[in-house]
C-alpha cells in the first residue's frame, strides 16, 4: 500500500468519514484523516467479528482515541480478508499520521460489479466534509481487540 498515491480516482469516502480504495476485486478500508483530526493518541483498536462477510453500514471496528470512541462502518458490502497489524497502527501511530495510506484497517474482497452508490469521490468529500454529520456510537458488546 505504501506506493499507491493518495490523489487517485479509486479512492472514495462515506458521509460518516470512512474511506475505501478500490483495487479491482479487493479494496482497502479505513477512517479518514478529517474524522480523527486533532486526536493525540490512539489507545485501542477493537475489531468486531473480525473476518467474514459484512453489509454496508455494519460496524467492523471500534477505535478509542483520546477520550472518544469511534465506530468504523463498512463503506460497501464485502468480506474482510485481512486486517492491518494493530501494533503497527498503534506503536508507529500510522492511523493518525497516514490514515488513508498506511493507516488502513482492513482489506476486503468485494462483490462484482462494485456498488458505489452513496460513496463520495475524493473531490466531493473534500468539498463537503465539514457539512457531513459526525456521529459516535457506543461499542458493540461483541467486539474483540485483535493484535495480529
Amino acid at each position: 500500500m505504501k506506493d499507491i498515491p493518495c490523489n487517485e480516482k479509486n479512492l472514495y469516502y462515506t458521509s460518516s468519514h470512512e474511506w475505501i480504495r478500490f483495487m479491482e476485486k479487493e479494496a482497502y478500508i479505513g477512517i479518514s484523516h478529517f474524522r480523527i483530526a486533532g486526536a493525540k493518541k490512539v489507545k485501542e483498536i477493537a475489531f468486531v467479528k473480525v473476518y467474514g462477510f459484512k453489509k454496508k453500514g455494519e460496524i467492523f471496528a471500534n477505535i478509542q482515541i483520546d477520550f472518544q470512541q469511534i465506530d468504523v462502518r463498512m463503506p460497501v458490502d464485502g468480506t474482510i480478508i485481512k486486517i492491518n497489524n494493530v501494533n503497527h497502527l498503534l506503536d508507529e501511530n500510522r492511523l493518525l499520521t497516514h490514515p488513508e495510506m498506511e493507516g488502513w484497517l482492513a482489506k476486503i474482497s468485494i462483490p462484482q460489479p462494485v456498488e458505489k452508490d452513496g460513496l463520495l469521490s475524493q473531490e466531493q468529500y473534500t468539498n463537503n466534509r465539514r457539512t457531513l454529520k459526525i456521529s459516535n456510537f457506543n461499542a458493540s458488546s461483541n467486539s474483540s481487540t485483535v493484535h495480529p
